[in-house]
C-alpha cells in the first residue's frame, strides 16, 4: 500500500513540475489575450467609477 501512495506522490510532483515550467514562456497569443483581459477590466473598472459618482 505504501508504495502507490509513494507513487502517486512522485506522478503528482512531476506532474506539477511539468506544469509549471511549461508556463514560464508565454506565445504572441497567450500575450494578445492578457492585453484584452487588461483592457476590459480597466474598461469595466471605468464604467464602475463611472456609475458609482
Amino acid at each position: 500500500m505504501n508504495i502507490y501512495k509513494t507513487m502517486l506522490a512522485v506522478l503528482f510532483v512531476g506532474g506539477l513540475t511539468i506544469t509549471l515550467s511549461a508556463c514560464e514562456q508565454q506565445g504572441p497569443l497567450e500575450e494578445a489575450g492578457e492585453e484584452i483581459d487588461d483592457s476590459v477590466e480597466d474598461t469595466g473598472d471605468a464604467i464602475e467609477d463611472k456609475t458609482d459618482g
